[in-house]
């Protein structure tokens, strides 16, 4: 099995380098399109995805995919590549730097293999189930950050955010309680800043599977703290995730997140009942 997951490392990682070419080819070429409010899709994430699904399945023909841009192939025995061409597309679009492609490997619930490449840093971070997580071929390790109030912490929010939403109140609440809040633009990068201890904490309820699958991987394996909202293990097809340095740090944010909901949704039930609601009830 070691033989086979040091092979599944390879070819993901040439396939994140090859398409991680394609995205600085199509850098100063771009094509931008929308596909939803605040949510852009390059023909660079087309053509970097078609590049890594031909790489991942010429290797492992029996394996699925599942990609950001709209693919979805049914594999053999439950394995399957998970994969976003390019998280991290408002940066991208912008030319500024934080973007990344990420690929990850799973076999049914298990992840076995995670990378995620920033093109424009030239960072690697590869990480495979029991063997630890590297940047560069390097170990790396979480920081030491046991408090919230000494954490630097970064979150992801949707594409369109609104006054007095429940992703505001959380962000006020962690801005409040923490050293700093950061909204960098690409989940998978978060995560891996988290497992090298650039960052301490991440949070987020608004990310895909193909977001967060190689840099969960990379963080659980690097020594950090990744959960659901309640502490629960991760589900990567209800990717909402609370993940940090260290436990205390982790308990903390976890605590703020879910006192934020309930007050939050305590407000929602006393909310006064308007004509319009009365009206939609009858």
């Amino acid at each position: 099995m070691e033989e086979c997951t040091a092979e599944f490392v390879r070819v993901a990682e040439d396939a994140a380098r090859c398409a991680g070419d394609v995205l600085l080819h199509w850098l100063e070429r771009k094509s931008v399109r929308e596909k939803g409010p605040k949510d852009l899709v390059t023909e660079a994430d087309l053509e970097a995805q078609s590049v890594i699904r031909s790489i991942l399945l010429k290797s492992f023909p029996e394996h699925g995919f599942q990609g950001e841009e709209g693919d979805s192939i049914p594999g053999e025995n439950g394995w399957e590549w998970v994969v976003d061409p390019l998280d991290g597309t408002a940066n991208y679009v912008h030319q500024l730097p934080g973007f990344a492609v990420s690929i990850a490997l799973r076999q049914k619930h298990r992840r076995v293999v995670g990378v995620v490449y920033d093109p424009w840093a030239r960072e690697c971070f590869i990480a495979s189930a029991g063997h630890g997580a590297r940047r560069n071929g390097t170990r790396i390790r979480p920081s030491s950050c046991g408090t919230l109030s000494s954490a630097l912490v970064a979150a992801s929010f949707s594409p369109v955010v609104r006054r007095g939403s429940l992703e505001i109140e959380r962000f006020i609440e962690v801005l409040e309680e923490s050293q700093s809040v950061r909204r960098l633009g690409s989940a998978a990068l978060n995560l891996c800043y988290v497992a090298m201890g650039r960052l301490d904490a991440y949070w987020t309820t608004s990310v895909k599977s193909w977001d967060v699958a190689a840099g969960a991987l990379i963080l659980e394996e690097a020594g950090g703290i990744i959960t659901n909202l309640r502490g629960e293990p991760l589900d990567l097809d209800q990717p909402e995730l609370i993940a940090a340095s260290q436990t205390s740090t982790h308990q903390e944010l976890m605590s703020v997140i879910q006192r934020v909901d309930a007050r939050f949704d305590s407000r929602s039930v006393r909310r006064p009942q308007s004509d319009g609601d009365a009206e939609a009830k009858l």
